[in-house]
């Protein structure tokens, strides 16, 4: 990606359903497992105030734009859990679930934006709407949100690649955690507090694009039918 200042009037909104529709999926996820904890502190909204993270949601978004990286993303705060209340599922199973409900509903947006991308961009389509409302109203809505779409399904396939990466706090250190031996779940618990430190630096050193591009481009491409 190369950004520039009316891409970012798409992109911003994308990047902000993706990551508020990131953390509803694990909260929503719990709430059926049995712990309304998200639900009693007002998470299970699409009121993005509550979501808002100012480092994951705004500095780090921001960060990436000023250095143009080639990759967007960010990160909603964290929906509060509590897995001593899963009834339908022991704790570790419940955490696994839990977690990898993010990344699932990232994935499930991305191909449902995909579509409509592929819908609204798609020649047939674009004739019958000017036939009807003329080239103005493609100009002014169509296009528009073919970007829209376009730019949500990029976004919503790296946030599920990032967070699928086995490092803790991310979605996928926690599965690895539910599934760990005790002896490994405590290492990884040990581990967590220097997490994002570790993403960090494999962000701003490069490697991380290393993970996170191959997978993307195979994705993207798939969803975009291109």
């Amino acid at each position: 990606m190369s950004f520039d200042f009316m891409q970012l009037i798409f992109m911003l909104p994308a990047l902000l359903l993706a990551v508020i529709m990131h953390e509803i999926g694990h909260g929503y996820i719990a709430y059926k497992l049995g712990d309304n904890t998200a639900k009693i502190a007002g998470r299970l909204t699409f009121n993005p105030i509550p979501h808002i993270d100012p480092i994951g949601s705004i500095l780090v978004p921001a960060i990436l734009l000023l250095f143009k990286s080639p990759v967007l993303f960010g990160w909603a705060k964290p929906v509060p859990i509590n897995p001593l209340n899963f009834k339908k599922l022991g704790y570790k199973k419940g955490m696994a679930l839990t977690a990898i409900a993010g990344p699932s509903i990232n994935l499930l947006l991305a191909f449902i934006f995909g579509i409509l991308y592929q819908i609204f961009n798609s020649q047939q389509f674009l004739a019958f709407i000017i036939s009807i409302f003329g080239i103005g109203f493609v100009k002014s809505v169509i296009l528009p949100l073919v970007i829209f779409f376009k730019y949500s399904v990029m976004i919503n396939v790296i946030l599920a690649i990032f967070n699928i990466i086995p490092i803790p706090p991310l979605d996928g250190g926690r599965v690895i955690m539910s599934l760990a031996s005790p002896s490994l779940e405590r290492k990884l618990e040990s581990l967590e507090q220097y997490g994002f430190i570790i993403i960090v630096i494999l962000l701003f050193t490069g490697i991380l694009n290393y993970v996170i591009l191959p997978p993307y481009k195979f994705l993207t491409s798939l969803f975009l039918g291109s």
